[in-house]
C-alpha cells in the first residue's frame, strides 16, 4: 500500500522547548486518518510541518513516498489544506475568492468553482462579500477552496469548527464522498471525537507533543466493551453488594456516585432488584457501549490498547 504521509522522529523546538517529540505517523493511500489530542497537544504544529508551512527541528517527512523539502512544489500541488483560521479576500465574493485560488494554483477546470460551491452548499451567496459571511459559511468556503482542485491529499485542521449540527452532518457526508468516490486521502484533526469515530479508518492520538497511539478504528471497536453504568449515592456500597450477592467483581468505580459493571452475565433487571433489596436508591442504570471518547480518555489517563 502506498504511503501518502510518513514521518520519522519528527521533532519541533520553539524557544528552547521541545513541543513535538519524535512523532512517527503513517497515513496510507485512501485512508481517512483521524488525528486526536487535547488543545495544545501539537496537532496543528504537526500538520503545519507536513504541509511545509514550518520546518521541523529534527526528523523526516515523506509525502507520496518522496522526501519533503523546500523545493517540493510539485508534491505540494497535490495537497488541499485547512490549517488554523482560513484567510480570504474579505471584500470579494465566494466565487471570486475561488477563481483567484484557481489562478494561483494554475488549475484551469472551468467547472471547478461551481462544483466546489455546490458541494459545500454555497451556490446562493452571489456577490455577497465574504466579510458578511457567518463563521460557518467561512468554514464551508475554506473546505470548498481546499477540495476545488481535487487534491490527492486533504489536510484538515478542525474543519467543522463553527458549523451547526446539520452542517456537520453534511460535511461529514462530503468527506466520505471525497474519500470513497474520488479516492482522496484525508488527514483530519477534530476535538469532536464522535465525528472522527464516524469517518476515520485509523487514528493517531497525540498528547503533550508525543504520539501515544496509532491504531486502526476497527481495532478500537474490537477492544471497546459494553457495560452497565449505575449512578447511586454510594458506588462503593454498590460494589460490595455486587461482589457478595451476585459474585460480580469486574467493575470500575468512576467516582463516589458512578460505577460500571463489565460482567454482563447477570441481567440488568437482576442487578436492579438485588440493589433495591439492599436499600440502594438507583438514580440511573443503563446498558452502554464504549466509544472513541472512552478510549481517548483512557489514553489520557495512561491506558490504551496495543496495535
Amino acid at each position: 500500500m502506498n504511503r501518502i504521509i510518513e514521518t520519522r522522529e519528527l521533532t519541533k523546538v520553539f524557544n528552547e522547548k521541545e513541543i513535538i517529540s519524535n512523532v512517527n505517523i503513517t497515513v496510507n493511500k485512501g485512508e481517512i486518518y483521524g488525528f486526536l489530542g487535547p488543545n495544545g497537544a501539537g496537532k496543528t504544529t504537526v500538520m503545519k510541518m507536513v504541509a511545509n508551512l514550518i520546518k521541523p527541528t529534527r526528523g523526516e517527512i515523506d509525502l507520496f513516498e518522496k522526501a519533503l523539502s523546500s523545493n517540493s512544489y510539485q508534491v505540494l500541488g497535490k495537497i488541499g489544506a485547512i490549517i488554523e483560521q482560513p484567510v480570504f479576500y474579505e471584500k470579494l465574493s465566494a466565487r471570486k475568492n475561488l477563481e483567484l485560488h484557481c489562478e494561483y494554483m494554475g488549475y484551469h477546470n472551468k467547472n471547478a468553482v461551481d462544483e466546489s460551491l455546490e458541494m459545500v452548499k454555497l451556490t446562493n451567496t452571489g456577490a455577497k462579500p465574504v466579510k458578511e459571511f457567518s463563521v460557518g459559511m467561512k468554514q464551508r468556503l475554506a473546505i470548498a477552496r481546499a477540495i476545488m482542485t481535487k487534491p490527492e491529499l486533504l489536510i484538515l485542521d478542525e474543519p467543522i469548527n463553527g458549523l451547526d449540527p446539520v452542517g456537520i452532518k453534511e460535511i461529514r457526508k462530503l468527506f466520505k464522498k471525497l474519500n470513497k468516490e474520488y479516492g482522496i486521502t484525508i488527514f483530519i484533526s477534530s476535538h469532536i471525537l464522535a465525528e472522527i469515530e464516524h469517518i476515520a479508518d485509523k487514528i493517531g492520538v497525540i498528547i503533550q507533543g508525543k504520539l501515544m497511539e496509532e491504531i486502526p478504528m476497527e481495532k478500537v471497536r474490537e477492544n471497546n466493551k459494553d457495560y452497565i453504568e449505575i449512578v447511586t449515592k454510594d458506588s462503593a456500597k454498590v460494589a460490595l453488594i455486587l461482589e457478595h450477592h451476585l459474585k460480580i467483581t469486574n467493575t470500575k468505580m468512576l467516582d463516589s456516585l458512578t460505577i460500571r459493571v463489565y460482567d454482563l452475565g447477570v441481567p440488568q433487571g437482576v442487578i436492579s432488584e438485588v440493589l433495591f433489596k439492599h436499600g440502594v436508591v438507583i438514580e440511573s442504570i443503563y446498558h452502554k457501549s464504549s466509544s472513541l471518547e472512552d478510549y481517548f480518555f483512557t489514553l489520557l489517563n495512561g491506558g490504551g490498547v496495543s496495535a
